[in-house]
């Protein structure tokens, strides 16, 4: 970990509010520690840190990551109702979801037309509309 990965990741965790504990910072260095955004699972993210040598548990990531989106810092996007993503992008744009590779990356948002929703049933509203657009490769 780079001084500046560091500080970036500590001054992204105080922006929210977040404590900086030995295992954020860790975890967060990985996410955004190189200023670009990143689509992790919860596994790949052990996976890393592991690699780092940092003593982190995998219901601890789970934990991190959960107040990670509560606070805003990033966002869960879920493919097929078991499998979530976690992405550092918070801004409202589709995916693209790789079949065969099971991998998240950003769809382009600038091509993407909604000209209508459906309406809400009574008593509800929409919070947030989720694209994801599936993939397969053609070769």
């Amino acid at each position: 970990m780079t001084t500046e990965a560091v500080k970036r990741s500590t001054d992204w965790l105080a922006g929210a509010g977040l404590r900086p504990t030995r295992q954020r910072v860790a975890l967060a260095t990985l996410l955004v520690g190189d200023g670009q955004h990143r689509h992790v699972t919860a596994e790949s993210l052990f996976s890393d840190v592991q690699d780092m040598g940092e003593s982190v548990s995998l219901a601890t990531v789970y934990n991190t990551l959960k107040a990670f989106c509560d606070a805003g810092l990033i966002q869960e996007v879920t493919v097929d109702g078991s499998k979530s993503y976690f992405d550092t992008n918070t801004h409202d744009h589709p995916h693209f979801f790789w079949e065969g590779e099971d991998r998240l990356t950003d769809a382009p948002s600038e091509e993407l037309q909604i000209s209508q929703l459906p309406k809400a049933p009574d008593g509800a509203e929409i919070a947030s509309v989720d694209v994801v657009i599936r993939l397969r490769r053609t070769e």
